[in-house]
């Protein structure tokens, strides 16, 4: 009973944080739309909404390593692997801008997907050829303009401890663009939030660890599979 009240009350406080999360996106992307054409500002503020997401669940551990390999000053295509929807406030902990590349329905949710279109995150409509080509191209054009973006290349959340196998695009975009794949190995999201009920019933420990980036100079537009095996090895090592 006691774990069933505490949920109520996580629930309840995440709602009323991410509420509060889109007027203050909202609010920065009015004021500062003609200076903040990239919408850096609106994004830095889901950095605090994930901090107070999981500073206030107790049921939540979150561990955060090898930030040192991320410069700020550098694009990446960034590379995680993907277990739960609990994956997207974790990934704020990394504390970078990016574009996420995220699937259309959740864009459509109340107020966290609200604020998804007014930071410009790009939409992806799973099974449609069309979408799928203009995620790509608009995931280049935010590259070109020295904005990193964010991919879960398995395409779906895993229902097992393996990984899907990684899609070729984002491995393609890579080394068309000439930009670095920033690898990023999640563990624990899984257990983080309950499958098929909403009460929280145990603890999770969950890591997020940025591995060292790869220079994309060295493969030709062929080796895409090569970097892609490379970048899937390297996070499926860390996992275990």
């Amino acid at each position: 009973m006691l774990r069933t009240f505490l949920s109520v009350g996580i629930w309840v406080y995440d709602i009323i944080l991410t509420i509060v999360l889109f007027f203050v996106v909202l609010f920065f992307w009015v004021v500062l739309y003609p200076f903040d054409k990239k919408m850096k500002v609106a994004h830095r503020q889901c950095f605090w909404w994930a901090d107070a997401v999981i500073s206030l669940n107790p049921f939540w551990k979150i561990n955060v390593a090898g930030r040192d390999n991320i410069d700020h000053n550098k694009t990446y295509v960034v590379i995680a692997n993907h277990e739960s929807m609990a994956d997207i406030v974790v990934l704020y902990k990394l504390r970078m801008q990016f574009k996420w590349v995220a699937k259309e329905s959740l864009f459509k949710v109340p107020f966290i997907g609200w604020c998804l279109s007014l930071t410009r995150h790009i939409k992806l409509a799973r099974g449609e050829y069309s979408s799928i080509k203009k995620v790509y191209r608009d995931a280049a054009e935010w590259l070109r303009r020295d904005m990193s973006v964010l991919f879960f290349p398995e395409g779906t959340r895993s229902d097992t401890d393996e990984m899907n196998v990684f899609q070729n695009g984002a491995f393609k975009l890579a080394i068309k663009e000439r930009k670095p794949v920033l690898p990023v190995c999640i563990k624990g999201t899984r257990g983080a939030i309950p499958k098929g009920s909403w009460v929280f019933k145990s603890k999770v420990l969950v890591s997020v660890t940025v591995l060292p980036p790869i220079d994309t100079n060295i493969f030709n537009s062929a080796d895409f599979g090569k970097l892609k095996d490379m970048v899937f090895n390297k996070i499926d090592s860390e996992r275990k």
